[in-house]
């Protein structure tokens, strides 16, 4: 079995241009890489405030996560009051959690609402800060056409996402894993795995989703949890994000949310479930780290419908090997560890935004601005809300630059 696909999940920015192709110039005022939310977002704070901008997507369509690489029983997992894109409300008859389908169709009224027109499949190989002419300059590559532009750009707005590429865990002997292996941005429903036996290995909102989705439609699960995590469900976060804009101290509310999730769930640490030190909305503000909301798995877990391991040691075949020195066979593994940021493939010169790992170097709420004119929208790992607080502040900077500025 081969798990090359797992690291090939976007393409690679091998593209070069040869002698013989034409390159053509194009000056703008700001150039935002990316045509998620992020994106979309920052581009309608854009147009709300009469500013010019171009935006590209490698993807031949806008929020491609959504469309292509997410579950079909996805809903959001926050109330719509905190998932809103900036300047555009839901329908009022929109429910308190939406499902994915609906949420994209509130994207393309998004699209159509604002007049934004992104440039599909659009490859941007490159971006480095001129100091010559106090321009970042973008090298992209129409993929359809093969048609390489030059942009000059005053701006520059990485709204990629914290979510462009999936995480592969680096498991011994992996790679040599008898059965299937995906990533969970590949996952779509349990009607493929019929009798077999699924290992999900990962144990945030997607692994815990999916492995309800499996198990609760008759596939043998068993669900790898290696880290502490809280468990809470939509109504308790609800709370906690309605009672935070009271501003009732953050470790007050942690300890109402916490003793909460006690009488609703009991003690799960005899389930192999460990409850962090911190609280769940003290761990979100710190490390991004979200609370888990249940959707009916813990309840499968307590059944031992979902079977649950600790820490991976090493994989041989089909056999999967645990650090407390279990064994256990699977036909199928699904991989739901996260994502990364892919923004420093592209980006040269921002080092004072982004780290290594490209995301942002600063906490929140000053991540979103470097030097030079560059920015961030969504990488806050915020969610909605996040990416809708970036948004409205990125263009509300770029005007007040544009305004005490010379003309472009």
């Amino acid at each position: 079995m081969s798990v090359s696909r797992l690291t090939q999940e976007h393409h690679s920015l091998d593209f070069a241009s040869s002698p013989s192709t034409e390159i053509q110039m194009e000056k703008v005022l700001v150039f935002i890489v990316g045509a998620g939310p992020s994106g979309l977002a920052v581009a309608a704070c854009l147009k709300h405030a009469s500013i010019p901008y171009v935006i590209v997507e490698h993807e031949d369509c806008s929020v491609s996560l959504w469309r292509k690489r997410t579950y079909d029983r996805l809903k959001l997992h926050l109330p719509k009051e905190f998932c809103e894109l900036p300047h555009m409300p839901y329908p009022s008859d929109t429910p308190t959690y939406m499902p994915k389908e609906q949420f994209v169709r509130y994207v393309d009224n998004y699209i159509e609402h604002f007049n934004i027109c992104p440039k599909y499949r659009t490859l941007v190989q490159s971006s480095e800060y001129d100091e010559v002419s106090n321009c970042w300059v973008i090298m992209a590559h129409d993929q359809v056409s093969g048609l390489v532009t030059e942009y000059a750009a005053r701006f520059l707005v990485v709204a990629t996402g914290e979510n462009s590429e999936g995480n592969i865990p680096k498991i011994p002997g992996i790679h040599d894993f008898h059965g299937e292996v995906i990533h969970s941005s590949n996952y779509k429903s349990w009607n493929h795995y019929g009798e077999k036996r699924v290992l999900v290995i990962g144990c945030g909102n997607s692994g815990m989703e999916i492995a309800y989705d499996l198990a609760s439609n008759g596939v043998d699960t068993s669900i790898v949890i290696r880290s502490p995590l809280h468990i809470m469900t939509k109504g308790l976060i609800r709370l906690g994000m309605k009672l935070s804009k009271w501003n009732i101290p953050i470790k007050f509310l942690d300890f109402i949310l916490v003793t909460l999730a006690y009488f609703f769930f009991g003690d799960l640490s005899k389930h192999g479930i460990i409850r962090p030190n911190m609280g769940p909305l003290f761990l979100k503000a710190q490390t991004g780290r979200s609370a888990v909301i249940d959707v009916g798995t813990i309840e499968l877990i307590k059944k031992d419908v979902i079977k649950v391991f600790g820490p991976i040691y090493c994989i041989r075949g089909n056999a999967v090997e645990f650090e407390d020195g279990k064994t256990d066979y699977f036909d199928s593994l699904v991989l739901a560890t996260g994502y990364k940021s892919t923004a420093n493939t592209w980006l040269k010169n921002g080092e004072s935004l982004l780290n290594e790992e490209g995301m942002p170097k600063k906490g929140f709420p000053n991540h979103w601005k470097g030097e030079n004119g560059l920015y961030c929208v969504g990488l806050a790992m915020r969610g909605l809300a996040g990416i809708s607080y970036d948004a409205k502040m990125v263009a509300e900077d770029i005007k007040s630059i544009i305004d005490s500025m010379e003309p472009f």
